[in-house]
């Protein structure tokens, strides 16, 4: 019996320091769960527009990121007592302008891109144009389908430059049939090879 009990008691602390190594040796299990993970793409640190509202009037535009349109913030500046039709125009101008700026250094850090080149100007309607009319100096032939989505999408998401059903009327310098342009999710999803769906505007 006290041989037996003996060897119980010696039992106990053998136990302990088993109990205490299995914890030691979890530790040492090599895992590995690939790299650290690096910046999302398409994803930029807020920006505090309301602290920034002296640089201009705060816009949205659609830049290219991971094959797909993605809005980032703008700001356009537009001289005070501006008429609202000549207003509609220097909006329009500025969102362009801000279309074909190169993306900043986080932007690019996040994968941001623009096909739309510098140059661009734009005018309000002229003859029988509609009063949402805005004509290009580049033809609209000549656009490939990224820049003339990340044009019709940034036109659509403005209230100064998009019509009452969300569309937008564009034409080029010419005098050719107008186009009224939608801007649909599958544009968005993909604009390097779906052009944003449009119809001709009849009577222009």
């Amino acid at each position: 019996m006290t041989i037996r009990g003996g060897r119980s008691w010696l039992a106990v602390p053998l136990l302990a320091a088993l109990l205490a190594g299995c914890g030691i040796r979890a530790t040492q299990v090599p895992t590995d769960f690939g790299p650290a993970p690096s910046r999302v793409p398409c994803t930029l640190s807020g920006t505090d527009v309301s602290t920034q509202a002296g640089r201009g009037i705060p816009v949205q535009v659609f830049l290219l990121c991971s094959s797909q349109l993605v809005t980032v913030d703008r700001f356009v500046r537009i001289p005070d007592g501006t008429a609202e039709a000549q207003r509609r125009v220097l909006v329009a101008q500025g969102l362009l302008d801000q279309l074909a700026a190169k993306p900043s250094a986080p932007e690019r850090q996040a994968g941001y891109t623009t096909d739309v080149t510098s140059g661009i100007e734009v005018s309000g309607p002229r003859g029988k144009d509609p009063q949402n009319t805005f004509r290009l100096s580049t033809p609209l032939g000549a656009l490939a389908s990224a820049p003339l989505a990340q044009i019709v999408c940034t036109f659509a998401d403005s209230e100064a430059t998009a019509a009452d059903d969300g569309t937008v009327v564009l034409g080029g310098p010419q005098d050719r049939p107008l186009r009224r342009y939608e801007c649909t999710g599958a544009v968005r999803a993909h604009p390097r090879s779906v052009a944003p769906p449009s119809s001709e505007v009849p009577g222009a």
